[in-house]
């Protein structure tokens, strides 16, 4: 059975999942608002695919909390539950086109900024 919200499937601990911090100037995230956040993920990614395949046949939500530096993986119908109403379409298109594409969903949530972003990336 699937977790809620308050409790996902897995949390990875910081110790295992440990990537430095790249500070960036308001200049530079003005140009580019996200690219912190994607760099973010990429530096995760082998830890997104390594926990994602635990989960792989429910086709879990992944989540970063860049604070925390923990990620976690939801089933997709709860954790949309939780999101805005913008961040409820923009997750349905990405979980479909990820499901079409073998791709898994991955967000990126940083408190301090207050941004989500979601992200594809290919599952091997």
């Amino acid at each position: 059975m699937w977790s809620s919200m308050t409790s996902p499937m897995m949390i990875v601990a910081d110790e295992e999942a440990e990537v430095e911090e790249m500070p960036m100037s308001k200049a530079k995230r003005k140009r580019n608002p996200n690219d912190d956040l994607v760099e973010a993920a990429e530096n995760f990614l082998p830890h997104f695919l390594k926990f994602y395949k635990r989960f792989e046949e429910k086709r879990p939500v992944m989540l970063l909390d860049l604070q925390s530096q923990k990620i976690y993986a939801y089933p997709s119908k709860e954790f949309k539950a939780e999101l805005s109403e913008r961040s409820q379409v923009m997750l349905a298109a990405d979980y479909e086109k990820g499901i079409a594409k073998n791709k898994i969903v991955v967000f990126v949530r940083d408190n301090e900024t207050q941004r989500l972003v979601s992200m594809l990336f290919d599952y091997e």
